[in-house]
C-alpha cells in the first residue's frame, strides 16, 4: 500500500475506496504540477473530475493504450477542454506511448503534445479538438450516432462500443448544447453517456451570476435518462455508470456534484481554482490535505503500476476483436475502417457527367449536385447525407437513400432539424468516428451558424463535407437576410478549408470528385439556387477543377491582354463578356477558379500559366471583393457586391447591383486601358 494512505483528511471527505482516491490523486497532482510549471492553465476541472475519471477508466472504459486506434474502442472526450490536463494525465498514467512525463512537464509549451486545449493529432488518445465550449458534447452525438449506424450494418461482433463525454457548466450555457442534447434524445442514442461537472463555478464567479437553469430537467425534457450523484463518491459513480449502461433507448446524463479544485486548501470551490496557476503555497497545502508526499511530476511506483495495468486491461478484448474481424472476411468493413473508397468509385462521377451532358436544360448547381449524389450514393455506401431541415432545397438526399429513424439506424440520411451548428459538430463526430463520410446541407448564409464547427473541421483535417446552397444574391426573393455576401471570403479565410464554388454542372461533378479524393481535408461546396448554362460540354475524364483553377477559355488572336476570373453562377457572365471584349480587339482569357485553396497548392509554373502575365485583370463574383485582391492587385477591377442584397426577381437583383455582362465588359475595358 502506498504511503499516501497515511494522510490527514481534515478538510476533504473520507473516500469510500482509499485505493481509488489514491489513483485519482495521481491525476490531481500531475494536473496541478503541470499548471504551476506552465504558470497558466485550468487545474480546477481535473481535480474535481478525477474521481469520476478514475472509476470510468479503471472499471468500464474499453480501450488498449498500446493500440489507440482500435476501431471498436470506447470513445472518451472532454467537452470542457480547458481541463486538458485531466486527459493528458490519463494518457500518461495508462501508458500511451507518446504521452511521456516530459510532455506533461512541457504543458502549454510550443510544439508539445500537451497544448492548452486538447488538439486532435497532437497525441494519440485525443479523440477530438475541444476548447470552444459545447463542441465536444455535440461531437459526442456524432460519435455515438456513428457507432449505431455501423452497428446496424456490421453487427455487435464488429461494432459495439460506448461514447463517454465530460462536460461543464459552460458547455451547457452555450446554445449548441441545446441542439446536441435535443438531437441525441430524439435519436435515442443509448450508448452515449455524459458526465456533467456540476461545480456551480465559472470564471466570473458562481454560475448563479448568469443562469438559474434546472439542467437535469432540461435533459429529461429532451428524453435523456438522468441521474444526480456526488461526484466524489466512487460507489455512487460506479452505480450510476452501471445504471446508465442498462438504458438502451435513451442517452444518459450523470449530473456529478463536484468541488472545483478538490483538495486545494483555500481555492477549492471558488473561481480561483478554475483557471489560475495555484501557486506553491496552495500546492503545498493540497499535498498536506491529501497526504501526497511525492515531489512534483513523480507518481508512486505502486500507483503507476496500477494505472499501467488499467491501460493493458483491454488487450485481450482487442486481440479477440481483431481475430473476429479477420475471421469474418468482411472486406467492406476493413476498407471502411481504413478510410479507403471503393475501387471503382470514379465510375459514378463519369456516369453523373454523362447524365448531366445528356440534358439540354439549364441546371442549378444544387440540382447538378443532387444528380451527382444519386450516382455516388450507389457507389460509396459510407456516404451519410443530411440537412438542417432544407432537404428539398439543398438536394442532399439521393433517390435511393433511406432515412435514419430513432428506431432504425440502417439508413444513410439524417434529418438534423433546424440545428445548423449541432449538425456541423455532429458531422465532425461522425467523421472522427471513422467508417463514415458525412455531408450535410443548409443555406450558405447560415454557414455563420455552423462556423465554429466548420473551423474545427478544418483544424482537425477531417473529411466533413458542408453542402451550402443558395450561394449568392441569386436566391432572389428571400432577400438580404438569406443572401450571402461576405460568406465566401470569410470561409476562404479559414486555413485548410477547401471552399469549392462550381460554375456549371460538369464542374459540380468535378468538385465532388476532388472533395472525395482528399480524405484528410474538410470541404465546403457552395451551390446555386438559380439555373446555369452548361459551359463545359466535353466528355473528358480529366478533372481541371481538381487543380483549383484553370483556363476555361484562352485568348484568341495572340498573347493574352486581359484575364477575367470568375466562379459559380457568374462564370457564364465572364464567358459572355469575353465574346464582346474579343470583338473589341481585347484578347481575353476566362479563368474558372472553383477552389482557391487547391489552386494555391499547385506548382508555381502552373499558377503563372493560369493567372497570366498581364496586369489587366477582372474578377466577378456575387459577393464581396476581399478574397480576390491577391489576384487583382492594384490595377484590377472587381464586379460584385459592396453592400447587402435585396429582395426581388433574380434578374432584377443582379441588375440592381450591376452584376451584368455590360458591367464586366466595362471593367475589362478599364483594366486593359490602365495595364
Amino acid at each position: 500500500m502506498s504511503d499516501i494512505a497515511n494522510r490527514d483528511r481534515k478538510t476533504v471527505p473520507a473516500p469510500k475506496d482509499q485505493h481509488l482516491r489514491d489513483m485519482a490523486d495521481c491525476i490531481r497532482f500531475l494536473s496541478m504540477d503541470a499548471v504551476q510549471a506552465a504558470k497558466s492553465g485550468h487545474p480546477g476541472m481535473p481535480m474535481g473530475m478525477a474521481d469520476i475519471a478514475t472509476v470510468l477508466f479503471s472499471e468500464f472504459l474499453k480501450f488498449d493504450a498500446a493500440d489507440p486506434h482500435w476501431f471498436d474502442r470506447d470513445r472518451f472526450l472532454i467537452s470542457n477542454g480547458h481541463g486538458s490536463m485531466l486527459l493528458y494525465s490519463l494518457l500518461y498514467l495508462t501508458g500511451y506511448e507518446d504521452m511521456t512525463i516530459e510532455e506533461i512537464k512541457r504543458f502549454r509549451q510550443i510544439d508539445s503534445r500537451t497544448a492548452g486545449h486538447p488538439e486532435y493529432h497532437h497525441a494519440t488518445g485525443i479523440e477530438t479538438t475541444t476548447g470552444p465550449l459545447g463542441q465536444g458534447l455535440a461531437n459526442s452525438v456524432g460519435l455515438a450516432l456513428g457507432e449505431r449506424i455501423l452497428n446496424s450494418s456490421f453487427g455487435d461482433d464488429l461494432v459495439d462500443h460506448h461514447t463517454y463525454v465530460f462536460l461543464g457548466d459552460g458547455c451547457l450555457m452555450e446554445g449548441i448544447s441545446h441542439e446536441a442534447i435535443s438531437l441525441a434524445g430524439h435519436l435515442k442514442l443509448g450508448k452515449l453517456i455524459a458526465f456533467w461537472d456540476d461545480n456551480s463555478i465559472s470564471i466570473d464567479g458562481a454560475t448563479s451570476l448568469a443562469e438559474s437553469d434546472n439542467q437535469p430537467a432540461r435533459f429529461e425534457a429532451a428524453r435523456w435518462h438522468v441521474q444526480e450523484i456526488d461526484g466524489h463518491d466512487t460507489d455512487a459513480i460506479r452505480a450510476a455508470i452501471v445504471e446508465a449502461q442498462k438504458v438502451k433507448d435513451r442517452p444518459s446524463l450523470v449530473a456529478c456534484k463536484t468541488v472545483i479544485g478538490f483538495g486545494f486548501p483555500t481555492k477549492a470551490g471558488t473561481q480561483k481554482a478554475h483557471s489560475d496557476a495555484p501557486g506553491e503555497d496552495e500546492i503545498a497545502g493540497a499535498r498536506e490535505i491529501l497526504g501526497w508526499s511525492s515531489p512534483p511530476f513523480e507518481i508512486p511506483a505502486d500507483l503507476l503500476d496500477a494505472w499501467r495495468a488499467i491501460g493493458r486491461k483491454g488487450r485481450a478484448a482487442r486481440a479477440h476483436w481483431a481475430k473476429t474481424v479477420e475471421d469474418s472476411g468482411n472486406r467492406d468493413f476493413v476498407r471502411r475502417m481504413k478510410g479507403d473508397l471503393p475501387q471503382d468509385w470514379r465510375a459514378a462521377i463519369d456516369a453523373a457527367k454523362a447524365e448531366l451532358l445528356s440534358s439540354d436544360k439549364e441546371l442549378a448547381t444544387r440540382q447538378a449536385s443532387g444528380i451527382v449524389l444519386n450516382h455516388l450514393y450507389d457507389a460509396i455506401p459510407e456516404l451519410l447525407g443530411g440537412s438542417a431541415d432544407l432537404t428539398p432545397s439543398n438536394n442532399t438526399k439521393a433517390k435511393n437513400q433511406v432515412e435514419i429513424t430513432p428506431d432504425d439506424f440502417g439508413g444513410s440520411y439524417i434529418h438534423y432539424g433546424v440545428r445548423e451548428h449541432g449538425m456541423a459538430a455532429a458531422m465532425n463526430g461522425l467523421a472522427l468516428h471513422g467508417g463514415i463520410i458525412p455531408y450535410g446541407g443548409t443555406f450558405l448564409t447560415f454557414s455563420d451558424y455552423c462556423r465554429p464547427s466548420i473551423r474545427l473541421a478544418a483544424m482537425m483535417e477531417v473529411r466533413s463535407i458542408f453542402v451550402m446552397t443558395h450561394d449568392s444574391i441569386g436566391l432572389g426573393e428571400d432577400g438580404p437576410t438569406h443572401q450571402p455576401i461576405e460568406h465566401l471570403s470569410a470561409l476562404r479565410a479559414i486555413p485548410r478549408l477547401a471552399v469549392y464554388r462550381p460554375g456549371d454542372p460538369i464542374e459540380t461533378a468535378e468538385c465532388w470528385e476532388a472533395i472525395l479524393d482528399t480524405p484528410r481535408e474538410a470541404a465546403l461546396i457552395a451551390l446555386s439556387r438559380q439555373p446555369m448554362p452548361m459551359l463545359r460540354k466535353d466528355r473528358s475524364s480529366e478533372n481541371p477543377s481538381a487543380k483549383g483553377a484553370y483556363v476555361l477559355l484562352d485568348a484568341d488572336g495572340g498573347e493574352r491582354q486581359l484575364t477575367i476570373f470568375a466562379t459559380g453562377s457568374e462564370l457564364h457572365l465572364a464567358v459572355q463578356a469575353r465574346d464582346v471584349l474579343q470583338k473589341d480587339g481585347i484578347r481575353t482569357a476566362v479563368v474558372s477558379m472553383p477552389c482557391r485553396l487547391v489552386f494555391e497548392r499547385q506548382d508555381p509554373n502552373y499558377q503563372r500559366e493560369v493567372i497570366g502575365e498581364t496586369r489587366a485583370r477582372v474578377a466577378i463574383e456575387a459577393a464581396v471583393r476581399d478574397s480576390w485582391d491577391r489576384y487583382l492587385g492594384l490595377d484590377g477591377e472587381f464586379v460584385g457586391m459592396h453592400e447587402f442584397g435585396a429582395s426581388g426577381k433574380i434578374d432584377d437583383v443582379y441588375k440592381k447591383f450591376d452584376i451584368t455582362i455590360d458591367a464586366v465588359v466595362r471593367a475589362g475595358r478599364k483594366a486593359a486601358a490602365h495595364a
